[in-house]
C-alpha cells in the first residue's frame, strides 16, 4: 500500500517536472560502484557548505548507497517524504533531496545570507523591512527566493557584456505573468550588443523602446520586498550581479507613488498618504508657474490682498517675476545637487546652513521677494515625498516646462502644459502596458480570472 502511495505521491522526475525553468536548480547523481543516488537542490537558498560536508562528503565516505540513506533519514531534522506538495515546500524552504529506489528524504540546508546584506538608503520607510538588495546576485536571489517560497517562481540568466561578463537573472512567476512582456523583454536582451554593463539603471535605459521619454517606465529598486510584491502581481524582475538594484517591469504611473509601507497602514492612512504624495507632485510642477502666472499675467484671479501681498514683497526686485523663480529653482538644484554629493557627515549640514545665509542674503539685498523663498521651499519639500528617485528627478525637470510656458502664456499657457501633460502621459506605454492607467491589477486579473477559469 504504501508503495501504491508513493508511486502516485511524488517521484524525482514528478520534482524536475514541477521545477522546470528554475535557473538555480542543481540536479547531479553520485555514484559509486555499489550504486548511486540523486541530489537536487535549489542552488540560491542552500548553503554549499553545508551541502559538501554532511550530504557530500558522507556518502563518498561511506561507499555504501543503502547504508548512507538510512544515515540521511536518520539525520536530525531530516525528513521522508511521500507527498508531492510537502516535497515541493520543503525544497523551496531551503531543503537538499536525496534519492534512492524511489523514496526521497530531504535534508535541512538553508542559507539565510546576512553578510553583505545593507539597510536601504534611497527608499526608506517607517515600518516593515529595512535590508536592501545588495551587490551580489547570490545573495538577493536568495533573499527573493526566502520571501516568494512558490514553484511557479522561475528564475532564468543570461550574460550581458563582451567584457565585463554581467550576470543577469529575470525572474517571473510563471502562472501570473504577462507571456507577451516577458518575451519582449527577453528579445531586447537578447539584441543587446555591449561591451560594458554594471548598473541597472543602466540596461533600464537599453531596455526601454522610447529614447526620448520625460518618465521613467520601469521601477528601479533597492528594495527586496517591493521587487517579491510586483512579482505576485504578474510583472518581471531583472536582476544584476555587481548592483545593488532591480528593475521591474512593466510600471505605470500610479506605482512610482507607492510606497512599501502603505501595506502596513491602515487602509484609510494608506491613501491619506498617496494622495499626500500625489498633492506635492501638483504644487511641485505647478507652484512656480502659478506664481509667475499670477505676478505678471493674471493677478486679478487672486484676492487683492494677496496681490498687493505679492507686490509689496517683489516691490524691490529689479527684474521679471520669470528670472526670479528661475533663479531660484536653479540655486536650490545646486543644493540639492551638492547634499547629494558632499560626504554624508556634512552634506546636510552644509547645504541648510548655506540655504538659510544665501535665502535671508538675498532677501535683504532686495533680489529676491518673500514669498518666493517660502514658494522655493514648498517646492524643494513637496518634491522630495515621492518614493522613487527616478519619477522625483523626472518631476524636478518636468516643472520648468510649466514655468516656461507660464512665462511665455501666463495662466493660459500653465492650462495648455498641463493638458499636453495629461495627453503625453495617456500616450505612453510600458512593454504595451497602458502607462496612465491607475491600477495596474484591473486587465491582468482580470487575465488571469478567465486563465484558471478555463484550467
Amino acid at each position: 500500500m504504501s508503495g501504491q502511495e508513493h508511486k502516485q505521491g511524488v517521484t524525482l522526475e514528478w520534482i524536475r517536472a514541477q521545477l522546470s525553468g528554475f535557473g538555480d536548480l542543481e540536479d547531479k547523481i553520485m555514484a559509486v560502484p555499489s550504486g548511486e543516488v540523486s541530489l537536487l537542490y535549489i542552488k540560491s537558498i542552500t548553503d554549499g557548505q553545508i551541502i559538501s560536508r554532511n550530504i557530500v562528503a558522507p556518502f563518498y565516505e561511506m561507499g555504501n548507497p543503502a547504508a548512507y540513506y538510512s544515515y540521511i533519514v536518520d539525520y536530525p531534522g531530516s525528513e521522508e517524504v511521500t507527498e508531492g506538495t510537502r516535497a515541493l515546500d520543503l525544497l523551496l524552504s531551503g531543503y537538499a533531496c536525496i534519492g534512492r529506489s524511489g523514496r526521497l528524504c530531504f535534508f535541512d540546508a538553508l542559507k539565510a545570507e546576512a553578510s553583505g546584506v545593507r539597510e536601504t538608503i534611497t527608499e526608506s520607510i517607517s515600518q516593515g523591512p529595512s535590508d536592501a538588495l545588495s551587490e551580489s546576485l547570490a545573495v538577493n536571489l536568495n533573499m527573493i527566493r526566502r520571501r516568494y517560497q512558490s514553484s511557479s517562481l522561475k528564475m532564468e540568466f543570461t550574460i550581458i557584456g563582451n567584457v565585463s561578463k554581467t550576470k543577469v537573472a529575470i525572474l517571473y512567476d510563471e502562472s501570473r505573468v504577462n507571456h507577451n512582456v516577458l518575451a519582449e523583454l527577453k528579445e531586447k536582451l537578447d539584441s543587446l550588443k555591449l561591451d560594458v554593463l554594471q548598473a541597472a539603471g543602466e540596461l533600464e535605459k537599453y531596455i526601454s523602446s522610447d529614447k526620448l521619454r520625460i518618465f521613467p517606465k520601469t521601477i528601479v529598486t533597492e528594495r527586496p520586498d517591493r521587487v517579491v510584491f510586483n512579482l505576485a502581481e504578474g510583472k518581471v524582475a531583472v536582476m544584476l550581479d555587481t548592483t545593488g538594484y532591480a528593475i521591474v517591469l512593466p510600471s505605470i504611473f500610479n506605482d512610482f507613488f507607492t510606497a512599501m509601507d502603505d501595506k502596513i497602514h491602515l487602509p484609510f492612512v494608506g491613501r491619506f498618504l498617496k494622495l499626500l504624495r500625489i498633492l506635492g507632485v501638483s504644487m511641485t510642477l505647478w507652484l512656480p508657474a502659478l506664481y509667475i502666472a499670477f505676478t505678471s499675467y493674471n493677478p486679478e484671479i487672486v484676492r487683492v490682498q494677496i496681490a498687493l501681498l505679492i507686490g509689496g514683497s517683489r516691490a524691490t526686485v529689479p527684474y521679471p517675476s520669470f528670472v526670479e523663480v528661475i533663479l531660484m529653482m536653479i540655486m536650490m538644484e545646486f543644493l540639492t545637487e551638492a547634499s547629494l554629493r558632499l560626504p554624508r557627515a556634512i552634506g546636510p549640514t552644509a547645504t541648510t546652513v548655506g540655504g538659510l545665509i544665501l535665502g535671508q542674503a538675498a532677501t535683504a539685498a532686495g533680489l529676491i521677494g518673500n514669498i518666493m523663498i517660502i514658494l522655493v521651499s514648498v517646492v524643494a519639500i513637496s518634491n522630495f515625498l515621492i518614493p522613487l528617485n527616478m519619477m522625483s528627478f523626472s518631476i524636478r525637470v518636468l516643472k520648468y516646462f510649466f514655468v516656461i510656458a507660464a512665462a511665455v502664456l501666463g495662466l493660459v499657457g500653465v492650462v495648455v502644459c498641463l493638458v499636453g501633460f495629461i495627453m503625453y502621459l495617456c500616450s505612453q506605454r510600458s512593454f504595451g502596458q497602458p502607462y496612465f492607467k491607475m491600477f495596474f491589477l484591473d486587465t491582468l486579473g482580470t487575465t488571469l480570472r478567465k486563465k484558471s477559469g478555463g484550467e
